[in-house]
């Protein structure tokens, strides 16, 4: 399967006053068509920055991202964003705010034809009952449900999320988990997720990019994450499979997250 998206030699440089400060450099990924990959690294090494210039947020300072055969240059509508707080108006619904959206990027379709979009996705995120509620009046919880709905409802040739269970409980975060892998599930959504934590990262993903430490952060290791699909978490943590791969994402950012990857293929030492 050829590659669907494509972040070659990507480098986010900030001037200050100390002169030029690098925060990723060379960064190289590829992701295929209906992959769900999960970057991760301590704080600070760049991975909401590398999200932030895919998403068209952040300008890229050197190299190039390409998606779908079409090279990146500024935010758009073929890439549907979750964020750590959802940014919701909160005096409109959570139907009128995933309408913001739709009415947008289906300007063309009819009006029924929209609302159903809206409706399907509010839906199936678990929010049938309480979409006509204002934003306002949500919880954390039920407000980053909107904000999945609204994502998937663009429907986007790539979805983005930089930790959006971050903010969250751990049993709203691992609730919502399933709601997320379960919509995705039925789109196939080619999709690049930041997150901290090595559980969320194994149970969602195919791969897991392992970002060294920075300045001038890039991809150490990877991590291919074979469990079938549909995912099950009780027979997941059953499998002394599951053990292995949280073992060697542990072990990456304790030990070897300091390392260029020629340090990494050599086993030098920094």
């Amino acid at each position: 399967m050829s590659d669907y998206v494509e972040l070659s030699d990507l480098t986010k440089i900030y001037p200050t006053s100390k002169g030029p400060a690098v925060i990723v450099k060379d960064f190289n990924l590829r992701i295929r068509k209906g992959e769900f990959v999960t970057l991760i690294g301590h704080s600070g090494c760049g991975k909401s920055t590398v999200l932030s210039m895919l998403a068209g947020l952040s300008a890229v300072s050197e190299g190039g991202i390409v998606l779908a055969g079409k090279e990146l240059n500024g935010p758009g509508p073929d890439r549907g964003i979750v964020f750590q707080s959802p940014c919701l108006l909160p005096w409109l619904t959570a139907f009128d705010n995933v309408m913001l959206g739709v009415d947008q990027v289906f300007f063309t379709a009819s009006r029924k034809e929209r609302r159903e979009i809206a409706e399907y996705y509010l839906t199936v995120v678990g929010l049938g009952d309480a979409m006509h509620k204002r934003s306002r009046e949500l919880s954390q919880g039920m407000r980053q449900r909107v904000g999945i709905a609204r994502a998937f409802a663009l429907k986007p040739k790539m979805l983005l999320l930089d930790e959006p269970f971050g903010m969250l409980d751990a049993l709203t975060r691992i609730e919502l988990q399933q709601v997320l892998i379960e919509v995705w599930g039925r789109t196939q959504l080619t999709a690049l997720m930041v997150t901290h934590d090595v559980d969320e990262a194994i149970f969602l993903s195919d791969r897991v990019v392992m970002m060294t430490n920075g300045p001038s952060a890039e991809v150490g290791e990877i991590l291919d994450v074979k469990f079938p699909r549909p995912r099950n978490r009780a027979a997941l943590l059953a499998d002394a499979e599951y053990y292995q791969c949280r073992e060697q994402l542990i072990e990456f950012l304790n030990e070897r997250s300091h390392l260029r990857p020629s340090q990494l293929q050599s086993g030098i030492a920094a």
